[in-house]
């Protein structure tokens, strides 16, 4: 009985969602100077398998457990090397066995600003290093406390992401690490017990950790990639669902993934791109283990007078 793949949403827009448009927060690519490029992006994730603690098992009262999701995301070129990154969701879960219903509604805002300070020629291939500040907070006043069926968890994040990319011939490496500070989370009771019996509304929030590896092919318009990610929490009441118990927000969640990801920009007509992919948890702690399939599309606007096309490290 885990929180399905809601932490992906929470995080890896913060987080882990992610790998949507032509650029993201989470790989090396930039807009062009007065560039937007925005659109929507369906996702579903599933799992009817979770780790209570470092337990695998089923829950026959769940069945499987379904997220969906639409997104909105989009990345703006203040600068050539500079640029933010939107990204705005609606999610809906739901239990294909028992009696709970699952929630639905906005979700969380996230925002990015991704700067590529120096590229350097090494080799016959260029390394960049680049860094990134983002922000995530709820949209909706939402429940958090009904997991693993609500949409969000609750907090405000702040993250900080440092990024290595190394292209060659137009084959590439991306590295990065993130930080993330979370705020505490209020809940709609006045007591509450995690690892001990607390008398507050309060929750701390544990921090957390990610890296992601991203190893593949791009040109100016084609983006085939795999990537590895893991998150980690850090601190705070990181303890384990108790057996046959509800998930806790302040649950320790550590998962591992693995993805593939394909992007073709000027399909069809130049200024549209279509992309599509899918990851599996291969690994986790109070996590489902679930299968992630998203595809999407994204116009790109022109608003700077004489504009540069997007450029790639």
């Amino acid at each position: 009985m885990k929180h399905i793949c809601i932490w992906m949403c929470c995080i890896l827009c913060c987080s882990l969602r992610q790998q949507a448009l032509a650029q993201t927060d989470a790989d090396a690519l930039f807009m062009g100077k007065g560039d937007l490029c925005t659109g929507p992006l369906y996702s579903y994730s599933a799992w009817h398998q979770y780790w209570e603690g470092t337990l695998k098992r089923e829950n026959l009262n769940l069945g499987t457990v379904s997220n969906q999701q639409l997104a909105l995301m989009g990345m703006y070129g203040i600068r050539k090397n500079l640029a933010v990154f939107y990204n705005l969701s609606y999610v809906k879960t739901n239990a294909s066995a028992g009696q709970w219903k699952g929630q639905e509604g906005l979700q969380d805002l996230g925002l990015w600003l991704k700067y590529k300070p120096q590229t350097w020629q090494l080799g016959q291939g260029k390394l960049s290093a680049i860094g990134l500040l983002g922000m995530s907070t709820p949209l909706s006043n939402y429940s958090k406390d009904m997991l693993p069926f609500s949409i969000g968890l609750g907090s405000t994040n702040l993250s900080a992401r440092i990024m290595a990319d190394y292209i060659v011939n137009g084959w590439f490496a991306t590295a990065s690490a993130t930080y993330v500070w979370r705020s505490n989370v209020s809940l709609d009771r006045n007591a509450y017990y995690s690892n001990a019996l607390h008398y507050s509304t309060e929750v701390d929030m544990p921090n957390a950790t990610q890296w992601n590896l991203r190893l593949g092919y791009r040109t100016n318009t084609l983006v085939l990639e795999a990537m590895a990610d893991n998150w980690t929490t850090q601190g705070g009441f990181d303890f384990d669902i108790t057996r046959n118990n509800m998930p806790f927000i302040s649950n320790q969640m550590n998962a591992t993934r693995l993805g593939l990801h394909v992007k073709k920009e000027e399909a069809w007509i130049k200024p549209l791109t279509l992309l599509g992919g899918g990851n599996y948890v291969v690994s986790g702690r109070n996590m489902g283990q679930s299968y992630t399939l998203y595809a999407g599309m994204a116009w790109i606007f022109h608003f700077a007078k004489g504009h540069d096309s997007k450029k790639k490290p």
